[in-house]
């Protein structure tokens, strides 16, 4: 098996990310009262990760943030709800990796990083959380489906908007060769 080791220059930019992301991730424009919230881009940082070093650094990082983000706010019904809310969910952001050299590889990658985590987000839903679909008037998925929604894609929309403006854009493909200078 062939062990990547990361840099010192990845592990710096990572970190200063995960730092970037965990202070984001408590600006909360919009939180709900089960779980979940609209942040200040948070989501873009872990994305951010994968984007410059690929999917092996990018999922590492995310599920790194995911264990940050038990350890500051948890959640906690069972061991199978843990890793499903958090090293999972978060590490699916890493999936952005797989589109760091493509052609608009960072709006690719965040939403396949988003589309990832909420998969996981409507998963514990499902699985975890059903009960609280009741009164509701939905089933259990469409209830799961609609709430984990409207947060994460709330803010992958805000995001997108924002990485999208030629302004950010540029900024953001100079990160990307600082970083892999």
């Amino acid at each position: 098996m062939n062990h990547k080791k990361f840099s010192a220059k990845q592990l710096v930019f990572s970190a200063v990310a995960l730092a970037l992301a965990t202070v984001t991730s408590l600006i909360k424009p919009f939180d709900l009262p089960m779980g979940g919230s609209v942040t200040l881009f948070s989501m873009l940082f872990i994305v951010l990760i994968g984007y410059w070093y690929g999917p092996y650094i990018g999922i590492t990082a995310g599920i790194a943030y995911g264990l940050l983000q038990f350890v500051i706010e948890p959640y906690f019904y069972s061991i199978p709800q843990f890793f499903t809310d958090y090293p999972l969910a978060f590490g699916a952001l890493g999936l952005s990796g797989f589109f760091s050299k493509k052609k608009n590889g960072l709006i690719k990658g965040y939403i396949a990083g988003v589309l990832g985590r909420y998969f996981f987000a409507f998963l514990s839903g499902l699985l975890f959380f059903a009960s609280y679909a009741e009164g509701s008037g939905m089933s259990a998925p469409i209830y799961s489906l609609v709430y984990n929604g409207s947060y994460l894609l709330t803010e992958a929309v805000i995001t997108i908007i924002i990485i999208a403006l030629p302004p950010v854009t540029n900024a953001l493909s100079k990160m990307k060769v600082l970083a892999q200078e």
